[in-house]
């Protein structure tokens, strides 16, 4: 009997090497984005690139099979690709052309800080007790360490970091409607779905940002960037998280998240020579700290 939970365990081995394989893409893809904002691509440009891409990998993977679901559910959907898709990546692209990769990264982890939040507040999953209290608290003393970290003075830096939160509020909304949706439709229809509205309600963006930069996508730096935003972090990074999800328990895999900022630091100081000062640095402990404790189990 002993040898079989050995053997279980060994057997389950394979399955964190992948969820860190995933964090690993999702850390870096900020840097991508930098690199194709570098190349003049609009935030829009960029996330419509992205989610077209990803779509046509994900119609390809299910055969062309997608099922029309209840003008309900379509409706939730449609709001769906507005705030996950639309608004959450021209948001985070935007903040990325305006401030630190680092910065960004960081800010834009508040996402389940807020999830989690909300879920207490309106689907009254979670009791809000003095941990997640003192928890969130330290989260958003770091998030004013990190903001304020060059001085409390306006500009492109501070735009950035308040469109990074900004991000990781409506992603915390999208997550909420999301529990709702995914109760009666498939996860691939739902993540196929949030691709197509996304795109459509980013289209008339472009008109304001002016002519897309098509010649862009034959630049090989370019275009091998936007293939492992779209066909990496996008689409085979969704169906690892989900396998490995289902064969380590959510909970444990949701713990690998918290490696993602740090996985970003570390690529932004490489791809770019990010630094952050001690207040910075400071700013970033209380946040991940503050994460941790407010998702404790």
């Amino acid at each position: 009997m002993r040898a079989f939970f050995a053997y279980m365990e060994i057997s389950k081995v394979k399955y964190h090497v992948l969820a860190l394989v995933v964090i690993v893409f999702w850390g870096v893809s900020f840097v991508n984005t930098k690199v194709l904002l570098d190349h003049n691509l609009s935030p829009t440009e960029i996330f419509i690139y992205r989610s077209v891409i990803a779509y046509l990998g994900l119609a390809v993977w299910s055969r062309f099979r997608l099922r029309v679901y209840c003008l309900r559910d379509e409706a939730l959907m449609a709001l769906l690709g507005l705030l996950g898709g639309t608004f959450y990546f021209i948001f985070e692209n935007t903040a990325l052309k305006l401030t630190l990769v680092t910065d960004v990264a960081i800010l834009v982890s508040l996402n389940s800080l807020f999830t989690t939040l909300l879920a207490a507040i309106f689907l009254k999953e979670e009791r809000f007790t003095w941990l997640k209290l003192v928890g969130s608290l330290l989260a958003f003393g770091g998030v004013a360490f990190l903001t304020f970290a060059d001085g409390f003075v306006w500009g492109d830096g501070l735009l950035g970091d308040l469109l990074a939160i900004l991000a990781a509020a409506v992603w915390a909304v999208y997550s909420i409607v999301l529990k709702r949706v995914n109760r009666r439709c498939a996860i691939i229809d739902i993540t196929r779905k949030v691709f197509f509205y996304g795109v459509l309600f980013a289209l008339p963006m472009t008109f304001w940002e002016g002519p897309m930069h098509l010649e862009a996508l034959a630049t090989p730096v370019v275009a091998a960037n936007l293939l492992f935003l779209s066909l990496v972090c996008s689409m085979l990074a969704f169906f690892i998280w989900g396998e490995v999800t289902v064969r380590i328990g959510a909970i444990l895999t949701a713990n690998y998240l918290y490696l993602s900022p740090v996985i970003s630091v570390i690529a932004a100081w490489l791809a770019y020579g990010e630094t952050i000062g001690a207040v910075g640095l400071m700013g970033c402990v209380l946040v991940l700290v503050g994460i941790i404790m407010v998702e404790r189990r």
